[in-house]
């Protein structure tokens, strides 16, 4: 098939990238010029496993070019995908202007039939206002239909999660347009769920926000645990053998970021206050998340006493592994705390510190270093703040040997603290006896 892609961010670039791989012709479009160079060149704006080798192949097999032209995507396409930014307000809701820019960009180029895709998370009825805006601005009287297709991608594995999904979720009246649809997923071989428009714009925000409560509950059985002395891996593993439960996202750490679930936790409830049915759960959700951040500071706190002039390295610094992604990151929240403290940190992370860097999210005081065991040089306490693989593999014997003081504040439970106490460190991690299994 022909397909479009309008915004060649993290979900359009996989997005589109994955559709060239299984045999469609995909044209992604982007405003950002400098965008399109840098992909024309070969250059991937984005880390993300796999995927400089899938657009790098499916380039050279001209099935997927790039473009800053919505009328070439528009003109040369069946369907048309719209996975623009849709980022949030200072009240919680969502900023929809990329959207509804679109939404009359491509309404000025339609002469005929296409499908418009929704695939950015939106609030429900935002499709019901992409058909207004492309009626009211589309001169030719051309026939759409508009279809709600929300993408539920994982930064670290998206190209796994777009070429083997869970579920593939349409929202659509038209049959025309639902027969279109199963054609451009017909070779991902997953299960279909048709619904109408205002269910699958839901069915993101209901999805994210259920997984964002999963980890927020892990949370507060971790300061249960911490109480009590229990240990909540095992509170964890006991509840999730249960199959109605199921162990995902029941592990307890610092907490969630992201550009997903902090903004779609937001978004829905902004959504539910509008719709006169408040999600207080929701509420209590967001506040135990950021208890949690401030619940591990002040166990840093405790033990280092004055956080003031205090070497402290960082071990992370993206809101999880395999990705360069910083946003709302809690390890760059956890950093920017460190500093407003007085503490003076050195960071490493594998991906994430150029995109930090970029976008000015730490102080310029913050190093940034070149290697783990760089980063604790003189540190008095080091915090593991995401959890990459590679930290689970450094030479304990060093990093002791180059701290001044041996002391590891485990933010994601990465490692055992029995081997820690056999390494000579002191170790505090989340919800978990100090000494380990005996």
């Amino acid at each position: 098939m022909d397909i479009s892609i309008i915004g060649s961010g993290y979900v359009g670039l996989v997005t589109g990238a994955c559709f060239a791989e299984v045999g469609h012709n995909v044209i992604c479009v982007d405003n950002d010029q400098r965008k399109i160079d840098a992909l024309l060149a070969g250059n991937i704006p984005i880390y993300e496993p796999g995927l400089e080798d899938l657009v790098q192949r499916n380039v050279a097999a001209r099935r997927l070019r790039f473009t800053n032209s919505i009328k070439d995507g528009v003109d040369n396409s069946q369907v048309v995908f719209i996975a623009v930014p849709t980022p949030p307000q200072p009240d919680g809701s969502v900023d929809l202007s990329f959207i509804e820019r679109v939404a009359r960009e491509i309404a000025g180029v339609l002469t005929d039939y296409r499908v418009i895709v929704d695939k950015s998370t939106v609030p429900v009825k935002t499709g019901e206002k992409v058909t207004e805006a492309i009626k009211r601005y589309n001169k030719s009287n051309a026939e759409f239909d508009v279809v709600s297709n929300p993408e539920f991608l994982r930064e670290g594995c998206a190209v796994a999660d777009l070429m083997k999904p869970d579920r593939v979720v349409i929202g659509s009246p038209s049959d025309r347009a639902v027969a279109l649809m199963k054609k451009v997923y017909e070779p991902f071989l997953a299960p279909i769920l048709v619904t109408d428009v205002n269910s699958a714009e839901l069915i993101k925000h209901a999805a994210n926000s259920f997984l964002a409560l999963k980890i927020s509950y892990a949370n507060a059985l971790s300061a249960i645990c911490d109480a009590s002395g229990a240990d909540v891996e095992k509170v964890a593993d006991g509840i999730g053998m249960d199959r109605r439960i199921g162990r995902s996202f029941l592990n307890a750490g610092l907490g969630y970021g992201g550009s997903c679930f902090p903004k779609d936790i937001a978004a829905f409830i902004a959504i539910s206050d509008d719709l006169g049915v408040p999600f207080t759960l929701l509420k209590e959700v967001q506040k135990i998340n950021q208890d949690q951040k401030e619940r591990f500071i002040k166990s840093i706190r405790e033990k280092l006493w004055i956080l003031r002039d205090k070497k402290i390295a960082v071990w992370g610094l993206t809101f999880k592994p395999d990705t360069d992604d910083v946003r709302s990151s809690v390890a760059i929240d956890l950093v920017n705390d460190l500093v407003r403290e007085g503490a003076s940190v050195t960071a490493y992370d594998p991906k994430g510190m150029e995109k930090a860097r970029e976008f000015k999210l730490l102080p310029e005081s913050v190093k940034l270093v070149s290697s783990a065991l760089d980063a604790v040089d003189g540190a008095e306490a080091l915090i593991l703040a995401t959890e990459w693989k590679e930290f689970a593999n450094v030479d304990w014997a060093q990093v002791k040997a180059r701290m001044a003081t041996p002391m590891i504040f485990d933010g994601r439970n990465l490692f055992d603290p029995a081997t820690m106490r056999e390494h000579g460190f002191f170790y505090k991690s989340i919800g978990r006896p100090s000494l380990g299994r005996k």
